[in-house]
């Protein structure tokens, strides 16, 4: 070591050993045992971080990260973009999905393509890249042989959770220019009756029989002729289909008709469409966002530039598929993998039952959203609460150095810490995850500084709606700066509109997040009038998302345009930059943040923590369920006490301080209606279920 190291070192282990003693006091045995191991893992786990080896550079100037375009307004883009041009394509040539696949048949030398698991302990089994082009190629051509026309007027429905069958039919429609129509569960019976009769879906493939009954039971439907199931074919839902006069057949007998019947592949175009992904929105039916294959496969090419930087994806590479197909982020990450002849295990379908698939796939890659996270973080916090004094003084000596280490460009995942605390968490993940990519919703900074430190891989967060095909920034390697979402997309740019309501300006390089790129997707089915909405004549998506640029050419997301609303002095309010800062206590697990113009303050509902609020409880000797917790007003005094600290922190004014509280002992959920399927809330529905809660708190304040 160099003199400073030694130096630094030593006051490392001072302060460690000063912590250890402070905690443990005239516990002799205990403080033996204790320095004795927090002086072995401290000395093993700075030598070992202090190799060489675990010495990872930035390709580029991390104080540098996005550069302004000429234009005159302000404008930015990566500085990825090799001359100031956008990225289009996957690897030089790739420029639709149908490509994509068979770039990934040809680099994997036909290698393992989709595995899955045949019993709840079983091994997983695969079948190769070559296997399911078979598949495709027999389906695609059995759906032709039953009357489908191969091209992008044709919709296909698909109701189903994430399967083998799920990727044949994509690829069916990718290999005959067809387009796929997602439908899921958590839309509501409402919202599936609306889109099939909005796309016109003739044929739909469901997994099972449950859903073909639920297609079949909707009222309002009549556009359907023929319903597509995988598993056994129940006597109900024959007898059904036969009183609607929809035909029901095996999705088997479609493939056999198919390889009786082989039909030449018919390539799409770049800008044929290849799906139309339906958001559920917070209010309404849901929009139809229109995605050609050149729409995802420019987002897809624009994050593998980033990621690209620090990593080469490989055949061998292994991914768990379980958040939903029908949402734009999964089908992203496939199309990466799929290019790169990468493996996709499916899980079972049981999220109880996740982190056993997890530990026998053993995944390379994880992408998740921030709820799982939070999960992993809350549940190892709990163990080390419960797991004494030493146990919890090594997590957060641990968790201390491998943040210190990456302040320094130090990173690996083969630290004494590693060995000593962090194992078992990684064992978790199957143990060898290389990097870890979230989206959908902000995840808080403590816990990406957690997830980055105990997995001892990278973590990336990203930012994008299904207007933007997924994504429009990305975290980059290497940068272990907190609280931004990234840099643009090296295949788009992103300006900030001025919102003068809401007193921010470009030219502070605050505002409107707006896009624009090859990612951009195509409108609105059948709405011109909300396309037009939200693209506008020069063809910037704005997104309703309020942003801030950072000095390193990062991005902020620090408000959201439509839902501001006034207090009775005239105060604009946005509730979900408070709800963010609120969601940093550990005794908050959501937070519903509601203000009304003929009132001067704000109120809140909180669901509290499901582990971290009873602990709370029991260390001040109150006991009960949850909901008998939620109703001591001790109790209730610490959450509004931690949520207002940390709102004074964070700069919140007086007025964007909630005055009272209601804690929930209910979490928001899309079953109970308060969320939509992506995790966002349904702010009407929340105000509407807390009416008399919110009227209650207001009667109190006035």
């Amino acid at each position: 070591m160099a003199l400073e190291q030694v130096s630094e070192f030593l006051n490392q282990m001072t302060e460690d050993m000063s912590e250890l003693t402070r905690y443990l006091g005239d516990n002799q045995r205990a403080l033996g045992l204790g320095i004795g191991a927090a002086i072995g893992a401290a000395t093993l786990g700075y030598y070992m971080l202090s190799s060489p080896r675990s010495l990872m550079e930035a390709p580029i100037d991390l104080s540098r990260q996005s550069v302004e375009v000429p234009g005159g307004e302000y404008a930015r883009i990566s500085v990825l973009c090799k001359d100031g041009k956008l990225e289009e394509t996957l690897c030089g040539d790739v420029n639709t999905l149908y490509e994509c696949f068979q770039r990934g048949l040809k680099v994997s030398n036909n290698g393992p393509c989709l595995g899955w698991r045949t019993s709840p302990t079983g091994p997983y089994e695969w079948i190769t890249y070559g296997d399911v082009a078979e598949r495709a190629r027999n389906f695609g051509s059995g759906l032709i042989a039953r009357g489908l026309q191969p091209n992008p007027e044709t919709f296909l429905g698909i109701f189903s959770q994430n399967r083998v069958e799920w990727t044949v039919t994509e690829q069916a429609c990718n290999m005959y220019n067809m387009v796929v129509v997602p439908l899921y569960d958590t839309l509501g019976p409402q919202a599936i009756t609306f889109i099939v009769n909005q796309a016109k879906l003739s044929t739909i493939v469901c997994d099972k029989s449950e859903k073909a009954v639920k297609l079949l039971q909707s009222e309002g439907i009549s556009c359907i002729k023929c319903i597509m199931v995988v598993e056994a074919i129940s006597e109900d839902a024959r007898k059904m289909a036969e009183e609607c006069h929809v035909e029901i057949v095996p999705f088997s007998d479609v493939e056999e008709q198919g390889k009786q019947n082989p039909q030449e592949a018919v390539p799409p175009k770049p800008d044929d469409l290849c799906t139309i992904c339906y958001t559920s929105g917070t209010t309404g039916n849901p929009k139809g966002a229109m995605l050609s294959h050149k729409n995802i496969v420019a987002g897809c090419a624009g994050v593998a530039v980033t990621f690209e930087q620090k990593f080469t994806m490989t055949s061998e590479d292994v991914h768990i598929s379980y958040l939903p197909l029908a949402h734009i982020f999964e089908k992203l990450v496939q199309c990466y993998l799929f290019c790169n002849g990468a493996r996709i295990g499916f899980f079972q379908g049981d999220v109880r039952k996740l982190t056993d698939d997890i530990k026998e796939l053993r995944p390379t890659i994880f992408a998740t959203v921030p709820r799982l996270l939070n999960r992993i973080y809350d549940t190892v916090m709990t163990k080390a609460a419960n797991a004494g004094v030493v146990k919890r003084l090594l997590l957060n000596m641990a968790l201390k150095r491998k943040e210190a280490a990456m302040n320094r460009g130090v990173f690996n995942n083969q630290t004494m810490w590693d060995k000593l605390v962090f194992k078992p968490i990684q064992e978790n993940l199957g143990g060898r995850v290389k990097y870890i990519v979230t989206g959908a919703a902000p995840l808080s900074p403590a816990i990406m500084m957690f997830m980055r430190s105990a997995m001892g891989c990278l973590v990336f967060e990203g930012y994008g709606q299904t207007e933007t095909s997924g994504a429009a920034t990305v975290t980059f390697p290497m940068d272990f700066s907190i609280g931004h979402v990234g840099i643009p997309l090296a295949c788009l740019k992103i300006k900030l509109d001025d919102v003068p309501d809401m007193n921010y300006y470009a030219k502070d390089g605050k505002g409107e997040i707006c896009v624009k790129g090859a990612n951009v997707f195509k409108g609105y089915l059948h709405e011109p009038e909300k396309t037009a909405e939200t693209i506008d004549a020069n063809g910037w998506l704005h997104t309703g998302d309020i942003g801030a640029w950072t000095p390193q050419g990062t991005l902020k997301i620090i408000d959201r345009k439509k839902h501001i609303f006034k207090l009775a002095q005239g105060e604009y309010i946005a509730p979900e930059k408070i709800e963010g800062v609120y969601l940093q206590s550990p005794l908050v697990a959501q937070v519903f943040v509601h203000g009304e113009s003929l009132q001067a303050c704000l109120v809140g509902v909180v669901v509290p923590g499901e582990q971290t609020f009873p602990q709370l409880a029991s260390s001040k000797g109150i006991t009960g369920d949850m909901a008998e917790l939620c109703k001591n007003a001790d109790l209730k005094k610490e959450v509004m006490d931690s949520i207002t600290a940390l709102g004074k922190k964070s700069g919140l004014h007086s007025f964007e301080q909630v005055k009272d509280l209601y804690l929930c002992p209910e979490p928001f959920s899309v079953e109970n209606g308060l969320l939509t399927p992506t995790f966002k809330s349904k702010r009407p529905q929340l105000k509407d279920f807390f009416k008399n809660e919110i009227t209650e708190m207001y009667s109190k304040l006035t």
